[in-house]
């Protein structure tokens, strides 16, 4: 069994009217690390989700979460 992490950053972003760009300016990336985020193929150093959640206005467990797949 392997443990996942999805998110829903790409909802949020679009919820907040922030280009990837934008959202990339607010947490201190770059806007290829947001798109890779909303993907799921990058999971997000400790710093940039407490970054993430921060901008959001909610926990690091509103945005990421963590689910088991066979």
């Amino acid at each position: 069994m392997k443990i996942v992490t999805t998110n829903n950053v790409k909802e949020r972003r679009e919820q907040a009217g922030w280009t990837q760009t934008e959202l990339a300016e607010k947490v201190s990336t770059v806007r290829p690390t947001i798109a890779s985020l909303e993907r799921s193929k990058y999971e997000p150093s400790v710093g940039l989700a407490m970054r993430i959640a921060k901008v959001f206005n909610c926990t690091v467990e509103d945005v990421f979460t963590e689910v088991k797949k066979d």
